[in-house]
């Protein structure tokens, strides 16, 4: 990811409530968590 998520700045801005910076980094982090599974590589894994 090359730019600056629309979240950032609720997310770490020191004029936001504590409640709006906490929901703000959990959208951020779920947001990376689908972009990773998004582009992860889907090999089946099978140890044997």
């Amino acid at each position: 990811m090359n730019h600056v998520p629309r979240f950032w700045s609720a997310a770490y801005g020191p004029d936001r409530s504590p409640i709006t910076r906490f929901l703000a980094r959990r959208a951020l982090a779920v947001r990376a968590f689908v972009y990773d599974l998004a582009t992860a590589d889907h090999q089946p894994f099978a140890s044997l």
